[in-house]
């Protein structure tokens, strides 16, 4: 007769997160911020005629973007690095998870950057309220020119760390309860940095609140996509160990 489990066992075999269930509850939340306004109102509160006071704040303009893109692209390299010479977690990781990694966070700044390429939509400190020339236009109204610059939405510097999400996901959806908290824990790593990275900008003036939120969806998305990919195809094609 076998034992029952026990809680320890079933907290072993449970997976605590459903990617769709988070993703679908994250895109109904978007879009109920996206229906109520606030995003221009949030920047009214921010900015006058003359602009943002803090468009040019060193700790923001020159730490929290400059210097914090700089960063995100150096450790991206020390993980390109460590797919031939895995180091720390990595040497727990298989050849194709690896990989996993560094094409989901790729392929996440990919999409920003794509999206952001054929965007209507300018910046906050591009609109005619706050000194600019442009016009409030949502990024929802396709094809619409607001008569900026555009090429504003969703948030590209958000998605130097949000891209990261990527990292997170091999251990996050784990069968070990172990190496999933060390996934949440670099989830929730990412999701602060891009949230920070973001909040930096929006206190620029250089994208609404809800361009981080999108950036956010995104990079989560594609991540989760990337990493059903590799689970159901990366054993056959890629060798199991370095």
């Amino acid at each position: 007769m076998h034992a029952p489990p026990t809680s320890s066992t079933l907290c072993h075999r449970a997976v605590p997160l459903s990617p769709a269930l988070i993703t679908g509850a994250a895109l109904i939340g978007l879009l109920i911020w996206d229906a109520s306004g606030l995003d221009l109102a949030v920047m009214q509160r921010l900015a006058n005629a003359q602009g943002f006071a803090l468009r040019d704040n060193w700790w923001l303009a020159e730490v929290l973007h400059t210097r914090a893109r700089q960063l995100a692209g150096m450790v991206f390299i020390a993980l390109m690095v460590m797919n031939w010479w895995p180091a720390g977690w990595f040497r727990g990781l298989q050849r194709w998870q690896r990989i996993e990694i560094v094409l989901g966070i790729l392929l996440s700044l990919l999409a920003v950057s794509t999206l952001k390429h054929f965007s209507l939509t300018s910046c906050p400190w591009d609109l005619q309220d706050f000194g600019g020339k442009a016009s409030y236009v949502s990024h929802w109204t396709w094809g619409a020119r607001d008569g900026g610059s555009g090429r504003c939405f969703p948030a590209g510097h958000a998605s130097s760390a949000l891209a990261f999400i990527a990292l997170a996901l091999p251990w996050l959806f784990s069968d070990n309860a172990s190496l999933r908290r060390r996934g949440q824990w670099l989830l929730l790593m990412a999701l602060f940095l891009g949230l920070v990275f973001g909040l930096a900008q929006t206190l620029r003036g250089a994208h609404y609140p809800s361009h981080t939120l999108w950036t956010s969806w995104i990079c989560w998305t594609v991540a989760v996509v990337n990493h059903r990919v590799f689970e159901a195809l990366g054993k056959q094609v890629f060798v199991a160990r370095w």
